[in-house]
């Protein structure tokens, strides 16, 4: 697991003497080493004391003492009257604030007190010591699975007082209840939200180290399939989209019912032109090096007009006095309407897609048709002609067969004995 490391923040040591004596004077200073952020405020604590039977006429606090050379009040100086403020008296505290400590704050301090009888200082005492940068970091390893354990540390190089609190940040908001002593932020069984740019930060100062940035993994979830555009005609161009949530990106696949081989890949699948030999169920997989999963299927539903309509009858030799039922098949999407229409007649003789006839008699005889009609398209059937014949005997007793309707007038005194209906097709 590979580890990355947050960029430096810069740190500020404080070095000072621990403590001084010269003449009965006394100076003690705790802690010896001090640790700050940058552009925060440092307490330098101090303590004193002096010989007896004298009084203290001036105390002031220096930098960088030299031997035999009178070090300056840094009260004085430009760089430090306003941001030095002196918390002691002039009996024994000596302690003093330093806000808005910078890079140019890396010096030796020391106290100086002056006696009001000799008015002779007290000596500041010196200590070699070069003061360095530190930095405070964030961690981490680049990337955890979830449900796994991840600890985050929190680093300095310098050493902080064991009164340290440490505050960790989540993409910017405070974790408040991780607010410890310990500088390791450990999450257990981490989840997606876990996720982030995490940084650290000390209690009391205002700068927030740089962030690591926490990546988890996990397998493919919430796996679903789009269709656009909602209604679908033949002839369009049609897009399927995968959703997925996963880490890393999951590779998409498409399939379609009844076929064992993907039919396309990526998270996008287009169809143009598209036609009915599309319609069916589809579904994509997602899958990462964690794990797989299929979304729901989905039905590609392709409208389009009707087409391939016919008529049939029923029963194929009919007798006067029979039920005759004529049936239009049709193919569309959504299903048709359906109209019977019969020669020389304006309007629809029927509706629905059968139309019965029953007790049939000369005066059905004609032609037929369907018409099968839905918002995209209508279309008309060939028509089927229904003639009917009768069968008689003359006065020889040999059958004939005629019209109806002019079997009587060529044959008088025929005797009729039953009706056939011969069926023939014919387009309009």
């Amino acid at each position: 697991m590979s580890v990355r490391m947050a960029p430096r923040l810069p740190l500020i040591f404080l070095l000072m003497i621990h403590g001084v004596s010269s003449a009965g004077w006394d100076v003690s200073y705790s802690p010896s080493h001090i640790c700050a952020l940058k552009n925060s405020s440092v307490i330098m604590s101090c303590t004193y004391t002096y010989p007896t039977k004298r009084q203290i006429m001036k105390v002031f606090w220096s930098k960088n003492p030299v031997k035999d050379i009178e070090p300056p009040d840094l009260s004085d100086d430009p760089e430090y009257s306003q941001r030095l403020q002196y918390l002691g008296d002039k009996q024994q505290s000596c302690t003093i604030r330093l806000s808005h400590v910078t890079q140019k704050d890396e010096h030796m301090y020391c106290f100086r007190g002056f006696e009001i009888n000799t008015r002779q200082p007290a000596k500041c005492g010196y200590v070699h010591s070069l003061i360095s940068w530190g930095n405070l970091q964030v961690e981490a390893p680049e990337r955890v699975t979830e449900g796994h354990n991840v600890r985050l540390t929190c680093k300095s190089s310098c050493t902080l007082t064991d009164r340290a609190t440490f505050i960790w940040y989540r993409n910017s908001q405070p974790l408040t209840e991780r607010r410890d002593g310990n500088n390791q932020l450990l999450l257990q069984s981490v989840r997606r939200e876990d996720a982030g740019r995490y940084s650290c930060a000390l209690h009391g100062h205002s700068y927030i180290s740089p962030a690591a940035r926490l990546s988890v993994t996990y397998p493919p979830k919430n796996v679903s399939v789009s269709i656009s555009p909602s209604e679908i005609v033949e002839g369009d161009s049609v897009t399927l989209i995968c959703s997925s949530d996963s880490n890393p990106p999951a590779e998409i696949s498409w399939f379609k019912e009844n076929q064992s081989s993907a039919v396309g890949s990526g998270r996008i699948y287009s169809i143009s032109n598209i036609s009915s030999d599309h319609s069916g169920e589809y579904k994509c997989k997602s899958i990462n090096e964690h794990g797989e999963k299929y979304s729901d299927a989905v039905t590609l539903n392709i409208m389009y007009p009707a087409r391939s309509v016919s008529v049939s009858i029923s029963p194929s030799e009919i007798v006067e006095g029979d039920s005759v039922t004529l049936s239009c098949s049709s193919d569309s999407n959504p299903p048709a309407e359906i109209s019977w229409f019969k020669e020389n007649q304006s309007s629809a003789v029927g509706s629905g897609r059968i139309y019965s006839i029953s007790n049939i008699s000369s005066d059905h005889s004609g032609e037929y048709k369907c018409k099968s009609i839905n918002k995209y398209g209508e279309k008309y059937s060939d028509a089927v002609n229904l003639n009917v014949m009768c069968e008689f005997y003359d006065s020889y007793f040999h059958i004939s067969y005629c019209q109806l309707d002019t079997c009587t007038q060529k044959n008088p005194g025929v005797i009729l004995t039953f009706l056939r209906v011969s069926v023939h097709t014919q387009e309009w």
